[in-house]
């Protein structure tokens, strides 16, 4: 059986991962003690169709997260897929994003940065046991369903490849098992008529890719990339995220996410996505 189990603060995204989860068709739950999950991965471990399943865990469980490593490690000795994904951001963002929706904290009493200091707090145990601390701080909805989406989707046997363009100045991304830094290649953006489009523009595809730099960079990522992905498989792993990074994330990261896409395309599921394109910046 494959359980994800969501955790993280409250504010960072958990009940949109669920949503998106279970349009994957996972069978979700919300807040189960923590006490219950063996029973409940046992009950669903007998029903053939919830082969696959979701549990949102958050601080609300209070004094049950004391035992989650017990707990944790009782589901992994019995052989279970588990996957701990714990979302995180900010504490400027999750203000802000509490402020917007006009919800109210769960730990609140007063001060929504005690409360912010007191979940950390108790969430920490999960945050060591995570497979994955993703930074939701500049992900919209949309582009946090897409993230999760892309890591869980069912691909038969194939590693789900998952390649990743942003820019630097808006930071790195926390979800990425290979970051590849392309900064060193000539920059579009200082080409006038360049500068407005992006790497998924063929003008400037042609500017990036025929550059000899960059045909050498692909032909070394290219054998470091599957030399890396055919460990992963051997490993076990389900999903690998590369992330490939210029300035701004407009320009040359995102050319070169659409050459490998198609370069690597054989014997991986690959899928693509530009975190930052759209967001402005230099390259």
């Amino acid at each position: 059986m494959r359980l994800v189990i969501v955790t993280g603060v409250s504010g960072a995204g958990k009940s949109t991962a669920l949503r998106a989860l279970e349009d994957l068709d996972f069978y979700c739950a919300d807040n189960l003690p923590l006490p219950l999950l063996p029973k409940f991965v046992e009950l669903l471990s007998t029903r053939q169709e919830a082969e696959r399943a979701a549990l949102g865990i958050d601080a609300r469980s209070g004094d049950f997260l004391a035992d989650s490593r017990q707990i944790l490690a009782g589901i992994r000795e019995a052989k279970h897929n588990l996957e701990i994904l714990f979302l995180d951001a900010p504490d400027e963002v999750l203000i802000r994003r509490f402020s917007e929706t006009r919800r109210r904290h769960p730990l609140m009493s007063t001060d929504i940065r005690a409360a912010l200091v007191e979940e950390r707090r108790q969430l920490a145990p999960m945050r060591q046991e995570a497979d994955a601390v993703i930074d939701t701080g500049g992900l919209n909805l949309h582009a946090l369903r897409a993230l999760i989406q892309d890591r869980h989707r069912e691909t038969g046997k194939q590693l789900a490849v998952n390649l990743l363009s942003f820019g630097f100045k808006h930071g790195l991304p926390s979800e990425a098992d290979i970051v590849l830094d392309v900064r060193f290649l000539p920059n579009p953006f200082f080409v006038k008529e360049l500068a407005p489009l992006t790497g998924e523009d063929d003008p400037v595809r042609r500017f990036v890719l025929d550059h000899p730099d960059t045909q050498a960079f692909l032909a070394k990522a290219i054998e470091l990339l599957r030399l890396s992905l055919a460990g992963f498989e051997r490993e076990g792993k389900a999903h690998a995220t590369i992330a490939i990074g210029c300035t701004g994330g407009q320009h040359r990261s995102v050319a070169i996410v659409c050459e490998l896409a198609g370069r690597l395309g054989d014997g991986f599921a690959i899928s693509a996505r530009h975190r930052d394109i759209g967001r402005g910046g230099a390259g």
